[in-house]
């Protein structure tokens, strides 16, 4: 696979900005081959003419959009943000908030499908928070006060059926399989 279309993947995907080093572990290359890679990304996307750039800061880098198109993205936030929740959004949030907290990978293999632009959505909605997870080595994901404080309760472990389904057999299955 060519290594330009891993990292931008990766950058795709990444919920925060990513070093050189972490990018070349994931696609097992050596630092300076990232380094030429990210550099002819840059080249690809930072132009006017693109919705996408490449942002570089210190050590770290991460895909975002065009400034320039700022105005455009606050719009469809707006309306996004203030309709109703989509089906595969009310499936994300409920395995979030019965496996929670819990990581975009755990998500993707749990629901079948990459779950990055729902999670985005949630988030701007102010229903999931990240939290660093120590042990995954990354980002996890858990219902935020706002939610809970919506749905009536103080802890997700009040929802309905909780131990049940926090452990469900099923689940397990599938993250033992990852």
């Amino acid at each position: 696979m060519n290594i330009l279309s891993q990292i931008e993947s990766i950058l795709f995907i990444a919920s925060k900005p990513l070093s050189a080093k972490v990018i070349a572990k994931a696609v097992g290359k050596k630092e300076g081959e990232v380094d030429e890679a990210l550099a002819a990304l840059k080249i690809k996307y930072n132009r006017d003419n693109s919705g996408i750039h490449i942002l570089q800061e210190g050590n770290e880098v991460q895909m975002a959009t065009n400034a320039g198109n700022a105005e455009a993205i606050e719009g469809f936030i707006k309306v996004d943000a203030t309709g109703e929740l989509t089906r595969p959004q009310l499936e994300t949030l409920t395995v979030i908030a019965y496996r929670g907290p819990v990581s975009r990978p755990e998500l993707t293999e749990i629901r079948g499908v990459n779950c990055a632009l729902i999670l985005r959505n949630l988030m701007v909605r102010g229903l999931i928070e990240e939290e660093e997870d120590g042990e995954k080595l990354g980002v996890a994901y858990r219902l935020s006060f706002e939610a809970l404080r919506h749905l009536g309760i103080k802890e997700a472990a009040e929802l309905p059926e909780y131990q049940t389904l926090h452990a469900h057999e099923h689940v397990e299955r599938v993250l033992d399989n990852e």
